[in-house]
């Protein structure tokens, strides 16, 4: 077997990741049309104190961070149409963005690209919830969490499968998650346009996937999906061939 054949198979080889490293890797923005839940405080309604609402944006994308955000609503100034983010336009989320953040009490967490790569993208997305949980002005007694599994925070938590649409709380989290991560994304488009974060916020379309080709990944590109790791593997095994 000759160096650069050798060389080759052990990059092929260093080129596999764990599975967990691939949940949502370079998922494009599902369409989902189940029966529409108009979220209430059922959920909040069954615990004592203070109860804060969390959810997350951006586990699937290719590029940027994830966002988390927590949130304890103020029940008397409640913005109308509040619902889950994906169920709203993006300018209605703006719009009740900027209420959220005058009427209720909003932690922001962030996990870094770089995290991502080193835990994988479901623990990154734990440590984002965490941190926006420490990030709330005061402390929640319970949270509510949007998915089938939550973090180690502070106070007890309950896990609410598709909770965005069923809990007020974690809808109004769901909002903040979302417009903070999309204005990150804008921020990041207006150094590297040629990526087109501004429209497609990190997700794996096929005008991101064709500048990827083009350009190659950048510092803000997730390596460890399955896209981004197999176009730098493949290149490197070119290299050595």
């Amino acid at each position: 077997m000759s160096k650069k054949t050798a060389t080759a198979l052990n990059l092929h080889s260093t080129c596999q990741l764990p599975e967990a490293f691939f949940i949502e890797a370079g998922a494009t923005q599902a369409i989902d049309r189940p029966m529409k839940i108009t979220p209430t405080f059922e959920f909040e309604n069954q615990h004592h104190g203070l109860v804060a609402g969390i959810d997350e944006a951006g586990r699937g994308p290719l590029a940027g961070p994830v966002v988390a955000a927590a949130i304890i609503l103020d029940r008397e100034n409640l913005p109308s149409g509040l619902a889950d983010s994906k169920a709203l336009t993006e300018k209605r989320r703006e719009e009740i963005a900027i209420e959220l953040h005058a009427h209720a009490q909003v932690g922001v967490g962030i996990a870094s690209v770089e995290e991502i790569d080193e835990l994988n993208i479901l623990q990154a997305t734990m440590l984002a919830m965490t941190r926006a949980a420490d990030a709330l002005p005061i402390q929640a007694d319970h949270f509510l969490i949007d998915g089938n599994r939550a973090p180690k925070l502070a106070a007890a938590a309950s896990a609410i499968i598709k909770g965005d649409a069923k809990s007020l709380s974690i809808a109004a989290a769901s909002i903040i998650a979302k417009t903070t991560r999309d204005k990150i994304m804008r921020e990041l488009s207006e150094i590297h346009p040629e990526f087109f974060w501004a429209k497609n916020k990190g997700y794996g379309s096929k005008m991101h996937i064709e500048a990827i080709e083009a350009h190659g990944p950048t510092q803000h590109h997730r390596r460890s999906f399955a896209p981004i790791r197999n176009m730098l593997c493949a290149e490197s095994i070119r290299r050595a061939s």
